[in-house]
């Protein structure tokens, strides 16, 4: 058995994120009830101008206790080219003890992933909480966990996420001002650029205990948070949950902001009747408005249903946002335009536009040759060119979406038109 733990967190932090996140503060929450576990946090945000892979690296070394100290690390998109760096620079630096890997670029990869981070001993596919603690433990044939040299399954972990500690209950995450918070993971939607889904299946949703749930309202209320969001992929898929969830809000004369993310298609007069009764900021991804973009990303939209709840939400007077995506497969500076151009006529009162990448494990990045997309070369890649659209259009849509983000719908089309 291990008895020390090194938990290292590679975040991409926005202004007011909290420092501690969510994901991170949910494993911490979990290896605190192994008993006798030294459990050390490490914890950077790679997009601060301060950052210094350095520092990382002798905060790390700080925390190793002896030969049997586990270092687990959290691999995403946005720190990528940091582990690939600091993996070696563990091993020269005289660490011999067991680096495992989790985090989306771990769970969606195909089989062979110990080949692209071969100083690593293990891989966890899926949700690490109990995975982890079963690691730590020193169990050996554990669902969702391969080791080096026997990366030979790429199934998903074993987690039931009615029993999880939660991180506030705990005290592993403060009650701040603003805070991101979930009911459930998961999404039983098949959008080819997405990784809330399983890589190869549909990933069953999975929801925390009512108790929990209550239990937590219970405390942000208690404590002053005044600014919840939500990170559910999708929080009104289950209708029935999701308004339980906004009257416990209601019951309890909840009068902070509530960021949920939804979809047009499920939402009905009884979810709009708990949405009024509190400060909701709905966040609708709509990405495209044209069939042939939608198709090919497996992102059907109901244009009509849209533009009826559109109406309904603007009379009822609740705050809601659509965001697109650019870059698709089959979309052009054109059709991009277009459905900028259908979110103002429709009176979508704010719109955000964000780039298309390529998510390992993910259907569009494995036929990404098929679309002709071609990424950039930065540390988080966007897709910038395609067999539709070319990089100067991209460059035309990318100053769209800016523009738009800012409100200056008068000038988007100037702008855009001047850069192309």
């Amino acid at each position: 058995m291990s008895h020390s733990i090194v938990l290292v967190a590679l975040d991409y932090l926005r202004a007011k994120d909290p420092r501690r996140t969510l994901g991170h503060a949910s494993l911490l929450a979990r290896l605190h009830m192994v008993p006798g576990l030294d459990v050390r946090a490490v914890e950077f945000a790679v997009n601060d101008p301060s950052f210094r892979r350095e520092e990382l690296l002798s905060a790390i070394l700080r925390g190793i206790v002896d030969g049997r100290t586990i270092v687990a690390i959290g691999v995403y998109v946005w720190n990528e080219s940091v582990v690939q760096w600091l993996l070696p620079a563990l091993r020269r630096s005289g660490f011999s003890g067991q680096i495992v890997l989790g985090g989306p670029q771990i769970s969606y990869a195909p089989i062979g992933i110990d080949a692209v981070y071969s100083t690593a001993d293990v891989f966890v596919r899926g949700y690490g909480e109990d995975a982890l603690a079963k690691i730590v433990l020193g169990d050996e044939d554990i669902p969702g966990v391969t080791r080096r040299g026997h990366d030979d399954s790429a199934s998903p972990t074993v987690l039931d996420l009615a029993t999880l500690a939660s991180p506030y209950l705990s005290g592993v995450l403060a009650a701040l001002p603003f805070v991101r918070w979930e009911t459930q993971r998961g999404c039983d939607f098949a959008c080819s650029f997405c990784q809330h889904r399983e890589s190869g299946a549909r990933l069953r949703r999975r929801k925390l205990s009512d108790e929990r749930i209550d239990a937590e309202i219970d405390f942000f209320v208690e404590h002053g948070v005044h600014d919840i969001a939500v990170l559910d992929p999708l929080f009104n898929r289950d209708r029935a949950h999701a308004v339980r969830v906004l009257r416990r809000f209601a019951e309890r004369s909840y009068a902070g902001r509530l960021s949920l993310q939804c979809r047009f298609e499920h939402i009905d007069d009884e979810f709009l009747d708990a949405c009024e009764r509190l400060d909701v900021r709905l966040e609708f991804g709509l990405q495209t408005i044209h069939r042939a973009e939608m198709k090919a990303v497996d992102r059907t939209n109901s244009i009509p249903k849209a533009e009826q709840v559109i109406r309904e939400l603007n009379r009822r007077r609740i705050h809601f946002e659509v965001s697109l995506i650019y870059g698709l497969p089959e979309q052009t500076l054109a059709s991009f335009r277009e459905s900028m151009d259908w979110c103002r006529n429709h009176s979508v009162p704010t719109v955000r536009a964000f780039p298309l990448m390529l998510l390992r494990g993910t259907p569009i990045h494995r036929d990404r040759v098929r679309w002709g997309l071609i990424e950039n070369t930065d540390d988080i890649p966007l897709v910038i060119e395609s067999s539709t659209f070319t990089r100067s259009d991209w460059e035309a849509m990318r100053v769209v979406a800016q523009a738009v983000l800012h409100d200056e719908w008068d000038v988007m089309h100037t702008l855009a038109a001047e850069v192309h």
